[in-house]
């Protein structure tokens, strides 16, 4: 299967929503149709993201998110939010602030941009009770680790007193290079060493297994090793981004069982894009498959 990127299956949907569209009615049936399971055990806190199952009515989603136990739909803008909170569902990873994942806080021509961006959507975060809001380091542009460290933390510390001040979690994803190119946050250590550099419990990283297999492997290792520095964590299935299943390299309940191990408290967040006909099959399988 072709690698699939969020920005790339975005733009698939906005150029095919209308055919791909599924009424509120057949969204409706797939709750109903849905076979009783017994309770998710709870040990780890289930999201998914809501783009790779965007043909979906966000409505109609969080009715099928909570009958299955997911507890959060992330990755979402500020007018989804009380959508969610109606359903009595959390988003765990927002979104809605910045310019994007290649245009990062790496630019340092791009600071007064983001951080009013930033600043104008922190508090809104915050008045609607959520904590974590992402943000990306953009591409390299020829610097080195060093300069991209400095850069970064330039930019950063100066939202740093907005994120303390509303007990926001400002996280930076983690995500492959090859796909997304010239990223600069490509590796664990980093972003690990961004964390060290700004000193902050409100900066922390999101942890995308499905990238980091891509990038350096050695998932539990790293998962055991850096935990402390992750607000949040992603899955998907390596290679493809398809489901997690027998169909990829990865066995993801032993890795469940690291991150359950560490006392780790946040979030883990299905990002695969189905493959399977069954989109919501899929995601209950994914979802019993990490829940050890």
């Amino acid at each position: 299967m072709k690698n699939i990127s969020r920005r790339t299956a975005l733009k698939g949907l906005l150029a095919g929503g209308a055919a791909l569209a599924v009424s509120g009615a057949e969204a409706a049936r797939t709750v109903s149709g849905m076979a009783e399971q017994a309770p998710l055990k709870g040990n780890i806190r289930h999201s998914v993201s809501k783009w790779c199952f965007g043909e979906y009515p966000l409505d109609e989603f969080c009715e099928i998110c909570k009958k299955i136990g997911i507890e959060s739909v992330e990755l979402l803008d500020p007018k989804d939010w009380p959508v969610v909170k109606q359903h009595g569902l959390t988003v765990a990873m927002a979104q809605g602030a910045g310019l994007g994942i290649d245009r990062g806080f790496n630019d340092p021509s791009l600071h007064d941009e983001l951080v009013a961006s930033y600043e104008e959507i922190i508090p809104q975060v915050a008045e609607a009770g959520l904590t974590n809001l992402i943000c990306f380091a953009g591409r390299r542009n020829g610097v080195t680790d060093l300069q991209g460290w400095e850069n970064c933390e330039k930019g950063l510390k100066r939202l740093l007193p907005t994120a303390e001040k509303y007990h926001v979690v400002l996280t930076m994803e983690l995500l492959n290079s090859v796909g997304h190119k010239d990223y600069l946050c490509d590796h664990t250590v980093w972003g690990v060493e961004l964390c060290r550099r700004l000193g902050s419990p409100n900066f922390r990283l999101l942890y995308d297994i499905y990238h980091m297999q891509i990038m350096e492997g050695n998932i539990i290792e790293t998962i055991q090793k850096y935990h402390e520095y992750f607000s949040h964590i992603h899955t998907g299935g390596c290679p493809g981004r398809a489901e997690i299943d027998e169909t990829q390299e990865l066995y993801y309940p032993a890795i469940m069982k690291a991150i359950v191990e560490t006392g780790y408290k946040g979030f883990v967040g299905q990002e695969f894009v189905p493959k399977q006909k069954d989109k919501i099959a899929s995601l209950e399988k994914c979802i019993r498959i990490c829940d050890v």
